[in-house]
């Protein structure tokens, strides 16, 4: 006598064997309007091939400003700095009215290390040497820094060296610090009052 497997009957009502796979349907207990379709919020949303957002502001400026050629920052720099060059020698900073106050100098009353720098580049534009330096000692030893330090960074810009520059040993840059702060004491006391601004360093000049 053969065995003849038990007949299960489902919870739709069919009758399967042992023999036969079950095979739910999954949306057999929803109506075909309740079924979740490819055009859902979800569905689209999920949808790897969806059309990506576009860019912000924010996005499309940085992108632009990293596929800009590397020397457009240093030469943009000089052109401000000739702009304003080129200001200072048609407007004359010594006439009261054409540039404000110092901030430092109008609230304390105390020059700072950068007074008298407006003046001396209006000179500087006139040929006046030793009268730029006399508005500003300080720049006598900052300018040179400051060109050699421009002139490198426009060049690394049009040829980039193969290998990283070196940084700036940390002993100048604490002299640098030194220098300033005692510039910006010293120019400020009766006894060092050729530091001041307008003051020749000699009385030749």
């Amino acid at each position: 006598m053969g065995f003849s497997p038990p007949v299960t009957v489902s919870e739709s009502g069919g009758a399967f064997d042992g023999r036969t796979p079950i095979l739910e349907n999954v949306y057999s207990e929803n109506t075909p309007d309740e079924r979740p379709t490819m055009e859902s919020p979800s569905a689209v949303a999920t949808d790897p091939e969806a059309a990506p957002t576009p860019p912000s502001f924010k996005e499309r400026l940085q992108r632009r400003l990293l596929n800009l050629h590397p020397a457009v920052w240093p030469v943009g720099l000089g052109v401000v700095g000739l702009a304003g060059a080129t200001l200072l020698h048609f407007v004359d900073p010594n006439e009261p009215g054409n540039y404000p106050t110092c901030p430092w100098l109008l609230l304390t009353g105390t020059f700072c290390p950068g007074c008298g720098t407006m003046r001396a580049v209006a000179l500087t534009t006139h040929g006046d040497f030793l009268g730029a330096i006399s508005m500003n000692p300080l720049l006598l030893f900052l300018v040179p820094y400051v060109l050699w330090t421009y002139g490198s960074w426009l060049v690394r810009s049009i040829r980039p060296p193969k290998r990283h520059p070196k940084l700036t040993p940390g002993w100048f840059l604490w002299l640098m610090g030194i220098t300033i702060t005692a510039f910006w004491i010293l120019r400020n006391l009766p006894w060092f009052s050729f530091l001041a601004p307008g003051t020749p360093l000699l009385p030749t000049w």
